[in-house]
């Protein structure tokens, strides 16, 4: 008799166990779909951000200091995010901007 009771804690220990450790797991892959969704909003929305500044101060024609370092600030946020690329061809066109207004005027016509 106490062999069957033994054998019957044992088993239901396992049981439990077996039923705390599909729990854990549920949660634990719960939380990473979490983690994964929020890390990509958050970095779509630097993106949009990143976008966002390039267009502005390119419309604007030059892009100030402080500016130029938001913008890097930004990039280099969303490129720890495990950005692909995509956005290094615009981070090198915000780089080009002039830091004042009217920086480039008449560099065109000192060449010629």
């Amino acid at each position: 008799m106490e062999t069957l009771k033994l054998v019957l804690t044992i088993v239901s220990a396992t049981g439990i166990l077996g039923i705390a450790t599909s729990e854990l797991i549920r949660r634990v892959k719960r939380e990473r779909q979490h983690e994964t969704a929020t890390e990509k909003g958050l970095q779509a929305l630097l993106r949009d951000r990143l976008i966002y500044q390039y267009e502005k101060y390119k419309d604007k024609g030059y892009a100030p200091i402080y500016a130029r370092e938001n913008f890097e600030n930004l990039y280099t946020q969303y490129h720890a995010l495990g950005a692909n690329g995509v956005m290094d061809d615009i981070r090198e066109q915000f780089r080009q901007l002039p830091t004042r207004s009217g920086e480039n005027e008449g560099k065109d016509s000192e060449t010629h």
